[in-house]
């Protein structure tokens, strides 16, 4: 009769693993990533080795492959870097690809307006500045009405990315259109574009710049440990005398600035002018890269580019075998799911009822 009302498996969470079992179980995903990988490979009628093969050259081997890999890895890892520390507090902010958005017509709106009049270094500096600062002001809006109201967060930075990108939409076809009919906001000039450092713009130092700040805001300062306590609890965080809206507000506004700097190295690194996909869904994949490195500034750095290699080597393995663009996707969001699915398995176990049984009689 026990048996019957006892679930078959159930979950149990786990006491903390060594950290060689935690990457024994991140590799293990990886290999189970790359062998479910050869499965759309193998119906597509190529080869899994072949593939996968032509996804590392398409990346990795030649200098001007891995300058455009890097230059895929940077708005990852620069946005990963701005939406870690509201993760960290548990305020989800679903909003970096408008806020990215925010940020580029910012700088966009200086590039076209002030090329001819501003020397080349100052225009870049109001640049960067202008997009930080309406990125942090685009992000403070759901803060705001978090910290005052309560509202979700998820939703309302979810739905403003949908905002700005129609404001983009209309300064296409309005203000900011060039030639009559076009629905292209012009190209910027030489004197709005970031210069280029080892083949790549100069936002891939900018980034890493960001890592280490960052790693240093989380861990040593005052306004990290605030951060850490809000999220472990907001009631904690009140009886320690914080000022819980403050630190929302402050957080968000932090993280959209780095997002809006983001939009900036791509308008100005990257793209050369603007469009309402600017983001093109960096600010969602960003999401993935925070995650898969635990909020770890420095892991990132591997996070991202892992997944600038694969979106990189996935173009050549369209072109060069003639693999439907899908499946490319597929094989991206195998190895993603599989590397998500193996911090559930770091975290919980399974407990099949028989083993239960024995455990206990031990």
């Amino acid at each position: 009769m026990n048996d019957v009302k006892t679930p078959l498996f159930r979950l149990a969470k786990r006491d903390e693993l060594g950290r060689g079992k935690v990457w024994a179980i991140r590799a293990g995903s990886i290999i189970v990533a790359l062998i479910l990988g050869c499965i759309p490979m193998l119906l597509t009628g190529n080869s899994p080795a072949e593939a996968y093969g032509v996804i590392l050259q398409g990346s990795l081997s030649r200098p001007i492959y891995i300058k455009q890999t890097v230059k895929i890895a940077i708005p990852l890892l620069g946005c990963a870097l701005a939406i870690a520390p509201c993760f960290k507090m548990r305020f989800w902010n679903i909003g970096a690809e408008g806020q990215i958005t925010m940020g580029a017509v910012a700088a966009t709106f200086f590039a076209l307006n002030f090329a001819k009049t501003i020397p080349h270094v100052p225009l870049l500096a109001i640049m960067f500045i202008s997009a930080a600062i309406f990125g942090g002001l685009w992000a403070l809006i759901p803060a705001f009405f978090k910290a005052k109201w309560n509202t979700n967060e998820t939703l309302f930075t979810l739905m403003m990315n949908y905002i700005a990108i129609g404001i983009v939409a209309y300064l296409q076809g309005g203000p900011w259109e060039g030639r009559k009919g076009s629905q292209l906001i012009p190209m910027f000039q030489d004197s709005a574009r970031l210069p280029t450092v080892l083949g790549v713009h100069c936002g891939w130092i900018i980034v890493l710049l960001l890592v280490i700040a960052m790693y240093l805001y989380m861990n040593k300062t005052k306004q990290g440990f605030e951060i850490a306590v809000v999220g472990d609890s907001v009631n904690t965080a009140r009886y320690a005398g914080m000022n819980v809206g403050w630190v929302i507000m402050r957080t968000m506004f932090i993280s959209g600035a780095i997002s809006g700097v983001v939009g900036f190295m791509i308008v100005s690194g990257a793209n050369f002018t603007l469009y309402k996909g600017v983001a093109n869904g960096v600010g969602f994949t960003s999401i993935t890269v925070a995650w898969l490195s635990q909020l770890n500034s420095f892991a990132m750095i591997a996070i991202s580019m892992m997944l600038a290699v694969l979106e990189k080597g996935a173009n050549t393995l369209q072109t060069r075998l003639q693999v439907p663009a899908s499946i490319a996707d597929i094989i991206t969001g195998i190895l993603l799911f599989c590397m998500l699915a193996s911090e559930f398995f770091i975290n919980y176990r399974l407990i099949f009822r028989g083993r239960e049984k024995k455990e206990v009689e031990a």
